[in-house]
């Protein structure tokens, strides 16, 4: 198998496991609309890495700067996300670009594994960043520290290269490699999110017996009891954005802390409805003969 196969068969395979691992992140299904504006910018990028490749052997430096810029890109054009969904969107952003480099050529698996690379840390950090960080100047300063982390990963597998190993390998545990990192950090912070949750049970938002099945990483794609199991992932993803925006809210000013405040309250009587009605249909079933 030629080295342009098996890099579009990789590819393949990772955008397949970058929208499971936003679906097992998010419970989200609008994955193509999420994932447009990286998908564009990131080919634009690999365009320009493809025309900059012919003019210097830096790829790596090119590489890492470009895919912050086009992360900072998405940061302003696309959904507002938080770190672990920036990551997976810089990594689309990435494989998106290791796409024209394909037909470079030469080394298209290092161009994969550089791009892939400097795409999820510039993802991550530039949403970091917004997420984090209420004053331009520093978030101006985060972003060029991620420019700079961006451009020492990408030189990774060249370095690992020369330490031995073949670009195949090393494009393989990259592809592997951060999805499942994305993963890691949904149960890493899950008992933040139940913490969040357990407030708003506590206000009479949602029962107490459903913040663990709400914020538990495996539990939430259960029926947890509802009638209907497609309306109770919708309740958990609405109760995950809630759990998101505050956290949110609190590093913001407060013009748009009030803004926050007044999407929560929106979700949380869309929650309060949602229970309604599955209660309402559970004790009609129950009634029937």
């Amino acid at each position: 198998m030629t080295d342009p196969v098996l890099t579009f068969i990789i590819l393949a395979f990772f955008f397949t496991a970058i929208a499971a691992a936003r679906y097992f992140k998010t419970l989200d299904t609008g994955f193509g609309h999420a994932a447009a504006s990286s998908i564009v910018s990131g080919i634009a990028s690999g365009v320009v890495i493809f025309v900059a490749s012919r003019y210097t052997e830096l790829n790596a430096v090119v590489a890492g700067i470009v895919m912050t810029l086009a992360a900072m890109y998405v940061r302003h054009t696309g959904d507002e996300s938080e770190a672990p969904e920036g990551m997976l969107l810089g990594a689309l952003i990435g494989a998106s670009a290791a796409l024209p480099l394909a037909f470079s050529g030469e080394n298209e698996l290092r161009h994969f594994s550089e791009c892939a690379i400097a795409g999820t840390i510039a993802g991550y950090g530039v949403t970091f960043a917004q997420f984090h960080v209420t004053d331009r100047a520093r978030q101006l300063l985060l972003d060029v520290i991620t420019a700079v982390v961006a451009v020492a990963g990408a030189f990774l597998p060249a370095i690992v290269e020369r330490a031995g190993f073949r670009q195949r390998p090393v494009a393989i545990f990259v592809a592997v490699a951060i999805p499942l990192l994305s993963a890691v950090t949904v149960f890493a912070r899950w008992r933040s999110v139940r913490s969040e949750l357990a407030h708003e049970a506590a206000i009479g938002v949602i029962d107490a017996d459903e913040v663990r099945t709400t914020a538990h990483p495996i539990l939430r794609f259960t029926r947890a009891g509802w009638s209907d199991a497609a309306a109770h992932r919708e309740f958990v993803r609405l109760a995950n954005r809630i759990a998101l925006r505050k956290r949110q809210q609190r590093n913001r000013p407060d013009d748009t802390a009030r803004l926050y405040q007044l999407e929560i309250i929106k979700l949380r009587m869309q929650l309060k409805e949602m229970t309604s009605i599955d209660r309402a249909t559970v004790e009609a079933d129950e009634e029937l003969p």
